[in-house]
């Protein structure tokens, strides 16, 4: 076969491999919190349910978050449960281990957090014509929170303090399955109080952030999907407590942003695996500290470059 042959047959291959792969973005698989999405943010779909059927089999997932330099690593365990194909509500409880930092790593001390989800489908993809996406809205309710603004509220005041802290939020999501190239695109907005998923600590107000994604499913070895994908997520721009330590009384939280691959079964996915790499926050700022006499010191959370693992298991 000569070379031009070689590449018109390909050419004309890819649609129809790319398309086989397409079917996987249907597939709903955990966020890092618990909701049907990508590693961080949760989409318009929720966890389907069988025809005729209200409750559907639970999804269950895992993830692995490294970040153990500062923050401390962080291991997620959720279960979901779809409603409909119409709803879906969900629990994760989010289990922490302690950081290496001698001079920060005591903001993370605490065992974990408890996260509460649910999203309803207020507009079914597809409704009044191809082009119209998904439409959901959703909360997320965080409690037991002791991370940052908790580890500094007992250093102030003695009182040791949990917070609670949660979103409300709107996600539009579009799936397309044609020629020249499929694709998930994800865009959302959410009120919330809490920074980096509460793991940043409390928020010092309710403000509004956005968030979104995009993913790009691949044929792959043994009837498999691989998508590339990659998600924003703004963050609040201030913690609470987190001033009284920071010279200038500000801190700098950048968006989050995640890169990730998602590996999943190509025909009536069950199973997903994500690895990715996260950039969450390096310095956020400076502080003074006296005793030992060290002086000026950047707070810096070494957290660029994390790596996050994922699992999730539809029944």
């Amino acid at each position: 076969m000569n070379t031009h042959s070689f590449f018109a047959r390909a050419a004309a291959f890819l649609p129809a491999a790319l398309l086989l792969a397409a079917s996987a973005v249907h597939a709903q698989h955990l966020t890092l919190e618990g909701q049907t999405g990508g590693f961080l943010t949760p989409t318009a779909y929720v966890v389907p349910s069988v025809e005729g059927r209200v409750l559907s089999h639970p999804a269950i997932g895992y993830h692995f978050v490294s970040a153990s330099k500062v923050i401390g690593d962080i291991q997620t365990f959720s279960i979901a449960e779809g409603l409909a194909n119409r709803a879906e509500v969900g629990y994760t409880r989010s289990v922490h281990m302690d950081g290496n930092s001698a001079l920060f790593s005591s903001l993370w001390h605490s065992a974990g957090m408890n996260v509460f989800s649910g999203k309803v489908v207020a507009l079914k993809e597809g409704t009044g014509g191809v082009w119209m996406p998904g439409a959901a809205v959703g909360f997320v309710i965080r409690t037991g929170d002791h991370f940052v603004s908790g580890a500094l509220n007992k250093k102030l005041t003695g009182a040791d303090k949990s917070y609670t802290n949660g979103d409300l939020y709107v996600a539009v999501t579009k799936t397309w399955l044609k020629p020249p190239v499929p694709f998930l695109v994800n865009l959302g907005w959410k009120a919330t109080n809490a920074s980096i998923f509460g793991i940043g600590g409390q928020a010092t107000r309710f403000g509004g952030r956005l968030f979104g994604g995009l993913g790009i499913p691949l044929p792959g070895p043994w009837k498999t999907a691989i998508v590339p994908s990659a998600g924003f997520t703004q963050q609040p721009p201030q913690v609470k407590n987190l001033g009284a330590i920071l010279v200038g009384g500000k801190a700098h939280i950048p968006t989050t942003l995640d890169y990730a691959v998602r590996v999943t079964q190509k025909d009536n996915p069950h199973f997903s695996f994500d690895i990715g790499v996260g950039q969450v926050a390096g310095q956020i700022g400076t502080t003074y500290i006296a005793n030992p006499p060290l002086g000026f010191v950047p707070v810096n959370l070494q957290a660029r470059k994390v790596l996050g693992l994922g699992l999730s298991y539809r029944y």
